[in-house]
């Protein structure tokens, strides 16, 4: 994992961003989780057996996929990131962290122009997105509606759809144990679109 200073608040913050080798041609989806973990290692392209390659691994399992880790995940075209790219300090984001973001995610996703779908894991990425999307159709992409209520919607931007879904990583896929399988229904339509 790369890291970079950011001094645009009081202290300067570590931003962690994904080393995959990956080829842009070859990802036809992009999954953006909310925060990286606070140890880099256990990022999805950190150790092979990181916590969160294993989640997303069980996730696609569950979709139906044949699937070890993050490296398998890539291989199916699908590339996963985190919108934050800072650690969280507490169980809110700050909003000046998320800010520091978001021109890096922003460059990451431009990087994919065969990308045909977007799933956003969790109200974070959601409005990260909607932030970037903002900027340049002057509204949100994706409706402020409880996820329960927009999954599986034709939401677009640009040539991409958006998918929100429910956040991937960390306790809450255990605490609520409906997500889950959730997601993995979502996962399972964003890999139909990108068939």
């Amino acid at each position: 994992m790369s890291e970079e200073n950011w001094k645009g608040t009081r202290e300067p913050i570590r931003l962690q961003f994904n080393d995959a080798d990956v080829d842009p041609s070859e990802v036809r989806a992009i999954m953006i989780n909310e925060v990286v973990p606070p140890d880099p290692e256990q990022d999805f392209y950190g150790s092979p057996d990181s916590e969160y390659s294993r989640s997303a691994a069980s996730l696609f399992r569950k979709a139906g996929f044949r699937v070890d880790g993050s490296q398998d995940i890539l291989r199916l075209g699908v590339y996963l990131t985190n919108a934050v790219k800072v650690p969280k300090s507490a169980n809110a984001i700050e909003k000046s962290v998320m800010e520091a973001s978001l021109p890096y995610l922003e460059q990451e996703i431009s990087i994919f122009p065969e990308a045909v779908t977007i799933m956003l894991m969790g109200d974070v990425a959601r409005k990260a997105f909607n932030t970037i999307a903002k900027r340049s159709t002057g509204r949100n992409v994706v409706p402020a509606a409880p996820t329960c209520k927009i999954r599986g919607s034709d939401i677009r931007y640009g040539g991409a759809r958006v998918m929100p879904s429910y956040i991937m990583t960390g306790a809450n896929p255990a605490i609520e144990r409906s997500k889950p399988m959730m997601i993995a229904e979502d996962i399972a339509g964003m890999m139909e679109s990108v068939s």
